[in-house]
């Protein structure tokens, strides 16, 4: 580094090409559950309790030194019992994002902090949390955020939560201890055994709970010792890198950078990146091989709130977020790998991101929708959600939503398939156009659980509306009984008054009668008449005045018969194995009688 002692910066020892880095922290949660707030709240402190400027500010990064840590966490931390040089936290646009910010495979994050609001629980983006870190498979612990706002709080700014907590009145407590087992109970629904972490014997089995409070800091001198004490006796070796070996990172974000047109921003997990070096960056279509131009990061936190300027670095090492500015960035991807050349193979390096970026490709079929958002991460999270939900994507990509996206889904064969689905993505002003113009259906929303659900919300409209058109056009079953005495009128056509016993009688559907074992057709049921009114259906229970073309009162129908509508064997099939749901309860009886007596004759018969 240009104007700061590498040692401090990166937590390396000396010139030792070994040394342990800084275990990479993400927080992730509910919108509004207090992510930002808390990570303020850390560097804020950190800045107070520590001197100026010992809090370093990276891109995408904070890194908190452990003398700094020790100093807030007081006697919770002594640091003679770490050899760690502190912790990193990445400051992800959004969790989605963080489930493929990977290293070689894995998440990029060492460790987690899931927040929860105290007062709200589980919320839709805590479940889809708790989904990427069981699927990453990343150890993380829970901050129990907002205790400040259960009623009556007293609180005592920056003090560990156990003594707070020992403050507040047995009623406050008892409000808040009801709070935090309902959130461990939730825990419990997703399979986690979990517990206030001072109870908590084996962190790798049980999930330590944190209560806190970003806004008065309660708790936080709690979260920072957890997260030191389980990377210090879980992570160690994991954390020992080649500080002086070619540097391994992740892109966090692509972004347009003022004087230095494309630039990314990423998170260096391994080794070191120089000014000069030949790099591989993940993109959209292939790997981008160039060079670095410059090495951004903000200057030190105090100036950084005030003026948002960079100053250049001659190199940085792991771990640290920083800013990259290099040639032909452009198609550069969020979540993609990043891999400095130096003195190896070039086309092996190039192989490697490859094969890192094969392992996250999505599984595509000849048939689905589309997908489209904002980083690989968000892709891959999607994905595994729509396979869960067996929904098949026919083409996934990062990016905004383009015309030619639109042309690759009005082709697809069913009409639910005609749909792309944008996750924190833009949609270009002629794609709009265009997917107006040709039917397809752009879904967005920046929470995975309601993108899917307001897309099957839309599947579930169209197939209803395609069953109740195959209703419209199918013969319904029904049963129905001339009655004495109602005879009106004997032949061409024949007008009898009827009670529909089960089912639906309409107009214009054929009439049958049971006899020697067989349906057989006796005419054509040409209108239905109540009260003088003509209507077009009768449901069980009704009476009405029929005129059926054909028969003759007296010679093939008499008064007192049952007559069925008479279904043709594809409609009887079509009703029994797709629409059963469909009919009302009646219609299934009158249904199965018919498919009986059908069958008594012919027991392969409508199958």
């Amino acid at each position: 580094m240009s104007d700061s002692d590498p040692d401090t910066e990166t937590g390396t020892a000396g010139d030792e090409s070994n040394a342990l880095r800084t275990p990479i922290v993400a927080v992730l949660g509910h919108v509004d559950h207090g992510k930002t707030t808390l990570l303020d709240k850390i560097r804020g402190s950190t800045v107070t309790e520590g001197e100026a400027g010992a809090i370093t500010q990276h891109i995408g990064a904070t890194a908190v030194p452990l003398e700094t840590i020790s100093e807030m966490a007081g006697s919770l931390v002594n640091p003679d019992d770490f050899d760690l040089p502190g912790l990193l936290y990445i400051d992800t646009p959004g969790h989605h994002s963080f489930s493929t910010l990977r290293s070689r495979g894995g998440a990029l994050a060492d460790i987690a902090v899931l927040v929860i609001d105290v007062n709200d629980g589980f919320q839709p983006q805590t479940l889809e949390a708790v989904d990427i870190l069981k699927r990453t498979q990343t150890p993380f612990i829970v901050a129990a955020n907002k205790v400040d706002t259960v009623p009556g709080w007293n609180p005592n700014e920056g003090e560990p939560i156990q003594q707070s907590i020992e403050q507040q009145s047995d009623r406050v407590e008892g409000d808040l201890n009801d709070r935090l087992y309902k959130i461990i109970g939730q825990l419990s629904d997703e399979g986690f055994s979990a517990d206030m972490y001072w109870r908590v014997q084996n962190f790798q089995k049980n999930i330590g709970v944190v209560p806190v409070s970003a806004m008065t800091a309660e708790g936080v001198p709690d979260l920072l010792t957890v997260l030191m004490g389980l990377s210090q006796r879980y992570m160690k070796e994991e954390m020992a890198i080649d500080v002086q070996g070619p540097g391994a990172g992740t892109v966090l974000e692509v972004k347009d950078t003022q004087g230095f047109g494309t630039t990314v921003d990423a998170v260096l997990y391994d080794g070191t990146i120089r000014a000069d070096d030949e790099i591989i960056v993940g993109g959209l279509n292939a790997p981008i091989t160039t060079e670095v131009r410059a090495l951004l990061q903000p200057r030190p936190l105090a100036e950084i709130r005030t003026e948002k300027q960079f100053e250049k670095v001659d190199e940085v090492s792991a771990a640290a977020g920083v800013k990259i500015a290099a040639p032909d960035l452009d198609d550069a991807m969020a979540g993609a790998p990043i891999r400095v050349v130096r003195n190896r193979n070039k086309d092996e390096v190039v192989a490697e991101v490859e094969k890192e970026l094969a392992e996250i490709e999505v599984r595509t079929e000849e048939q689905g929708v589309i997908v489209k958002a904002d980083t690989l991460g968000s892709l891959e999270a999607i994905a595994s959600t729509l396979d869960e939900s067996e929904i098949p994507i026919v083409r996934a990509e990062v990016g905004d939503v383009a015309p030619r996206d639109i042309r690759v889904a009005e082709t697809a064969a069913e009409d639910k398939h005609k749909a792309i689905l944008a996750f924190s993505v833009d949609i270009l002003d002629d794609a709009e156009k265009l997917a107006k113009q040709e039917g397809v259906r752009i879904f967005e929303h920046d929470v995975i659980y309601r993108l899917i659900e307001e897309y099957e919300e839309h599947v579930e409209a169209i197939e209803q509306s395609q069953q109740e058109q195959v209703l419209e056009n199918i013969t319904r079953p029904a049963r129905f009984q001339i009655l004495k005495d109602h005879t009106f009128r004997q032949s061409d056509p024949a007008v009898v008054g009827v009670e529909v016993r089960s089912g639906t009688v309409k107009r214009n559907t054929n009439a049958a009668k049971f006899e020697d074992g067989e349906f057989k057709r006796v005419g054509n049921l040409k209108s239905i008449q109540d009260e003088g009114e003509d209507v077009d259906e009768l449901r069980a229970g009704e009476r009405a005045a029929v005129s059926i073309d054909g028969p003759t009162v007296g010679r093939q129908i008499e008064e007192g018969d049952e007559l069925w509508v008479h279904l043709p064997e594809k409609h009887a099939k079509i009703l029994e194995q797709e629409l059963t749901e469909d009919i009302p309860a009646d219609e299934r009886e009158a249904l199965s009688m018919y498919l009986e007596k059908q069958r008594n004759r012919d027991p392969f018969w409508g199958k």
